[in-house]
């Protein structure tokens, strides 16, 4: 059974380095200084959810409903991804004011006795 190479070091988080090659065929082997991947190098959450956003084909409400997360969450997690693989990462500012309306709504809501204490941090988290 074939193990997946760590991309980062268990001990410090830092980049880790390929540093030998081998032939399972001929037993050829090359050494030197190699780099990995950039999907190498993110946790096994971000490859796991790259996956999962593959296979919905893009589709955050798809993703949404197989992870069972919320829209934010997976633009965040989406975020992570996109600043993993060395991109910058636009805040969309509807976006920031749709999260902020949101929340404004569930204070409202729990000022007004609309909704418990803890049903409101629960409402809060998921944004």
């Amino acid at each position: 059974m074939k193990r997946r190479a760590l991309g980062r070091c268990p001990v410090c988080g830092e980049s880790l380095e390929v540093t030998k090659l081998s032939c399972p065929r001929c037993d050829t082997s090359i050494s030197g200084h190699f780099e990995t991947c950039k999907f190498c190098q993110m946790s096994d959450e971000q490859r796991d959810f790259v996956a999962t956003f593959i296979r919905c084909r893009g589709n955050i409400k798809e993703v949404e409903r197989e992870l069972g997360i919320s829209y934010p969450t997976v633009r965040g997690r989406l975020d992570t991804v996109i600043q993993a693989l060395g991109f910058p990462v636009e805040r969309d500012r509807e976006d920031e004011a749709e999260v902020a309306g949101r929340r404004k709504e569930i204070l409202d809501s729990l000022s007004k006795g609309e909704l418990s204490a803890d049903e409101a941090v629960k409402l809060l988290k998921q944004k």
